[in-house]
């Protein structure tokens, strides 16, 4: 599960990277044409509004499916393009209880506003929009070309964008743009296609935009987009606070018993010490988390090398690690249902943002599971086992040791703020399964870590778990 999104805002500044080049004439007159056709001359910030369906990256319920999308009954994107800035507002309809995947649901309102320290991957969904492309071509040099495709014929502008991956937008036949692709990096696909199509422009105004807008991120919709409404030059003064890029917290630690160690902040993961190695349950989020548990992992049980990683389940913000894990020589241990998907993807170029694992090249060693797999040295014991009859994820494992009476859980479980809070009514279909597969396997937990920790850093218990559901001690 993602962690819910906020009100991202950066300090509005002209945009750094945009710097004015002169571009070749064939370029040009395509950008003034397209400029033209689509009403662009003019426009400094403009409105649009449908229904919409959001999807959350990165959480399918199993690898074969696409991410889990999120119904909206209303939604509206303001852009000041001169700023530059956008905000959405939405409206989300009620989410079905039969659900399956992961991720919250996007907040009601977002801002983002775009400073000199904003980084890539927050600026090019602005970039991407249909008149945000036809700026960002004008003022980086953009070179055009002639492609067919799928028996249409486009002309496709194109530029270097600052992660140095390739941005095109393709224009049809009628000087409007039908196609915008770049490249990210992300931390599980490495260089991640990011493609948006649009589909049926119709005259707003004196602005010609699509009415059918659909995004793709990694080869699924992030976003599909009914627009019924477009004001051209709406009121658009979007404010915020300056804010810089997110920074990984420093890891730290608490002992749970003998050789067990709880890593904090932020998603939690547990280190073991076994008898000649470490196993950790959790590489989550990104390299840089991974290596922040990695080095406290090493602190606290010093002179041995971690050989298994235990990964809870494949969504993006609970592997993203993993290839770090593997450059420093683990194997991961996962449902078998991950096995041939992590194998394509760890397999993937990372070359915008080589990471540890791009330069080492470690073999990647994978252990699979299906209901259940035992670890041990004679001593420590940890008990994986599959959640059967997840939503949230089919391949879903937690990991229980039961000299300690501890279960490590990931998104079956996340405590509230406060202890004390009220439980759900009615209980969480999440919730409710883990009990379930707790009484099922007849576990005897004491103490719960679940890897998205409270922020409070409180030991939760099984009472909590309990009072959640509405079961009675």
């Amino acid at each position: 599960m993602l962690k819910k999104s906020v009100t991202l805002v950066l300090l509005a500044t002209a945009v750094a990277w945009a710097a004015p080049a002169a571009l070749g004439q064939d370029a040009k007159t395509v950008l003034s044409n397209v400029s033209k056709a689509m009403g662009a001359d003019n426009l400094k910030t403009l409105q649009y509004s449908g229904t919409a369906t959001e999807f959350a990256f990165g959480q399918a319920v199993n690898p074969s499916s696409p991410w889990p999308g999120f119904a909206e009954t209303s939604y509206a994107r303001t852009i000041n393009y001169e700023t530059p800035a956008w905000r959405v507002d939405r409206v989300l309809a009620a989410i079905p209880p039969t659900r399956r995947g992961g991720g919250l649901p996007p907040v009601p309102t977002q801002s983002v506003v775009i400073g000199a320290n904003t980084s890539w991957g927050q600026q090019v969904d602005l970039w991407m929009t249909p008149y945000g492309f036809l700026r960002a071509a004008a003022n980086n040099n953009a070179t055009a070309t002639s492609k067919s495709m799928n028996g249409k014929k486009y002309t496709v502008l194109t530029f270097t964008a600052p992660n140095k991956a390739k941005f095109n937008g393709y224009i049809d036949e009628q000087n409007m743009l039908s196609r915008v692709e770049t490249w990210i990096d992300t931390p599980m696909l490495g260089d991640t296609l990011v493609e948006a199509t649009y589909n049926g422009y119709k005259d707003f105004g004196g602005v010609k935009f699509p009415t059918a807008i659909l995004q793709k991120q990694g080869g699924y919709p992030t976003l599909d987009l009914t627009v019924t409404d477009v004001k051209p030059n709406a009121p658009a003064n979007i404010q915020g606070n300056p804010a810089g890029a997110p920074q990984t917290p420093p890891a730290t630690s608490q002992k749970l018993a003998d050789g067990v160690y709880l890593i904090l902040p932020a998603y939690a993961a547990l280190a073991v010490d076994f008898k000649d190695y470490i196993v950790v349950v959790e590489g989550p989020q990104s390299e840089e988390r991974a290596n922040a548990i990695i080095t406290e992992a090493k602190r606290v049980i010093p002179n041995k090398p971690i050989k298994y990683v235990v990964n809870t389940h494949g969504h993006f913000d609970h592997s993203g690690g993993l290839r770090t894990f593997v450059a420093e020589g683990a194997t991961i241990i996962t449902h078998q249902g991950n096995k041939a998907y992590f194998e394509k993807i760890f397999a993937l170029p990372h070359a915008l943002n080589p990471n540890h694992q791009a330069t080492a090249k470690k073999k990647i060693l994978i252990e699979t599971m299906a209901d259940k797999k035992v670890l041990t040295d004679g001593n420590h014991v940890i008990e994986l086992h599959r959640l059967q009859s997840s939503n949230h994820n089919d391949g879903l494992i937690v990991a229980y040791l039961p000299k300690e009476k501890i279960l490590v859980e990931a998104d079956a479980f996340n405590p509230p703020a406060q202890a004390d809070a009220p439980p759900p009514n009615p209980p969480t279909a999440n919730n409710t399964n883990l009990v379930e597969n707790i009484d099922r396997l007849k576990l005897d937990v004491e103490t719960i870590i679940p890897i998205h920790y409270p922020a409070d850093s409180r030991k939760v218990t099984i009472a909590e778990l309990n009072r959640a559901v509405g079961k009675k001690d």
